[in-house]
């Protein structure tokens, strides 16, 4: 029996768990991560990595590996209504949606995870999980080999059916699946005029779009289908079928490469963590997959997380920070759960005479610049803002609350020692960031943090790209948020 420890275990090798994975081995940790597949998955349920994603990706240096590989769409969808979301209007590097595929985005999230030193391990199921006030163990099996693994934390990071949020008791929930959808992977033999196509009648609703290399991804809602649990396998005849319905052609379906269906079921979990072990990603908050959120959510959860606990395995932070993760995400994970419950209503249960009126409707209301802003902003994760700092800001110094929670973009800043460079550039290393913006005559800023765990530097924003009159310093989290920022309290 194999028998070795880790600082962390997490329990599947996902874009989530292999982001959450990368992060923590950012900061030394000894990781390992448990998947029950083999081999990677091939099918990619997720197609979308939303602006925020890759700005998260930017702040440790690895976007331009995602963005060499995608495709860069201005806008997104809500409830597939015909008026789209502009992204173009978010203070951001990355005003847009990258269409890429999730299998991409798994195969470059564990080639960085194996380059920080991840220990990855394939065809490994867990099989029992038991804890102590100092650790927890997990037995499983990996080509057919027992092993027995300890760590001070575990997470899981292993989707819908979590065997981690099972065994924590954890409660998940929320609503049943009450009507299904299907999704094909397939070849057109005659396929539309324009790239992308949408249809919402009385019989249903599809969107269909390239994938690449000649296949096509097909989702649509069928009126007629949508009481087939999510057990019965789609076949090529019915999706056809539906198709036809729809649109009045099949568009000549052919040679598929994966059929699915999938539900509107949606659920919450309870906690995201008890005692040593801690969810994200679909192990925590499952839904109708609208507007592309899910595995993006999932990847901004892992990124909170990540940070925070490798600070408290790392002796920086006391275990108490780690409240500050479910504090922080799972109220994202509650507004999820609502925005997708408001976008399935409207995809599937909106194509009688009065549906479609309520879609055209809306699909006017949101050419209303302020209201397609809002939508952009929480879709896209750009609109989350953190409503209390997690650092103590010492006496002598008093707070600027306008700045507290704050997402920062990637400003360029002018450095005090000469030249420029940008802001997301000094926190690659997943460490703090103290920002010195000025000069102050009672001395520079000292943030009550360890201070092995912060980076200074003194500099401001170049080009006058940000205002910060009055303020001393901003004290930068290592997901580039602000915790808080400062002004000395005889400046006040």
């Amino acid at each position: 029996m194999k028998n070795d420890n880790a600082d962390v275990i997490v329990v599947g090798a996902g874009p989530v768990g292999l982001t959450l994975a990368c992060e923590l081995r950012l900061a030394g940790l000894h990781v390992t991560v448990l998947e029950r597949r083999a081999e990677p998955v091939a099918q990619s349920r997720a197609l979308t990595m939303h602006g925020r994603t890759l700005e998260m990706l930017a702040l440790r240096g690895v976007a331009g590996r995602f963005l060499a590989r995608g495709m860069k769409i201005p806008t997104g969808h809500f409830a597939s209504l015909d008026t789209r979301l502009d992204f173009s209007i978010v203070d951001t590097t990355f005003p847009y949606t990258l269409f890429i595929p999730q299998s991409v985005t798994e195969q470059l999230l564990e080639a960085w995870a194996l380059e920080l030193g991840v220990d990855v391990r394939r065809n490994a199921t867990v099989d029992n999980i038991a804890e102590t006030a100092t650790d927890v163990s997990v037995a499983g099996q990996q080509d057919g080999m027992p092993f027995d693994l300890s760590a001070s934390y575990l997470v899981g990071a292993d989707g819908a059916r979590s065997l981690v949020r099972q065994h924590a008791g954890i409660a998940f929930d929320g609503l049943p699946a009450t009507k299904t959808a299907m999704l094909g992977d397939v070849r057109l033999s005659e396929p539309p005029s324009t790239p992308a196509l949408s249809v919402a009648n009385t019989a249903g609703g599809l969107m269909l779009v390239p994938l690449g290399g000649g296949v096509y991804r097909v989702v649509l809602i069928d009126t007629d289908r949508v009481d087939v649990p999510t057990t019965t396998p789609v076949t090529l005849e019915e999706l056809s079928h539906s198709v036809r319905r729809i649109t009045g052609q099949d568009f000549g379906i052919h040679a598929p490469q994966w059929l699915s269906r999938f539900s509107n079921e949606t659920r919450l979990a309870g906690v995201y963590r008890k005692n040593r072990i801690l969810l994200v990603g679909d192990s925590a908050h499952i839904h109708f997959p609208a507007g592309g959120q899910g595995m993006n959510v999932g990847m901004q959860d892992a990124m909170n997380l990540g940070w925070k606990l490798a600070g408290v395995v790392n002796g920086h932070a006391s275990g108490a920070l780690l409240d500050s993760y479910q504090q922080e995400r799972r109220p994202v994970g509650a507004a999820l759960y609502q925005n997708t419950l408001v976008q399935s209503a409207l995809m599937m249960n909106s194509f009688d005479a009065p549906g479609q009126a309520l879609r055209e409707m809306l699909s006017e209301l949101m050419k209303i610049p302020a209201l397609n802003a809002a939508l952009a902003h929480d879709l896209s994760g750009f609109g989350i803002r953190y409503p209390a700092p997690l650092a103590d800001v010492p006496a002598g110094w008093a707070l600027l609350p306008d700045w507290t929670g704050r997402r920062l973009s990637d400003w360029q800043l002018q450095l005090d020692e000469g030249g420029q460079a940008s802001l997301f550039s000094f926190l690659h290393s997943g460490r703090w960031l103290l920002l010195q913006l000025t000069n102050c005559e009672e001395g520079d800023y000292t943030p009550q943090l360890d201070a092995r765990w912060v980076d200074t530097v003194k500099a401001v924003p170049a080009d006058g790209q940000a205002t910060l009159a009055g303020a001393h310093a901003l004290l930068i989290r290592p997901d580039g948020y602000v915790d808080h920022a400062v002004t000395h309290q005889k400046s006040v």
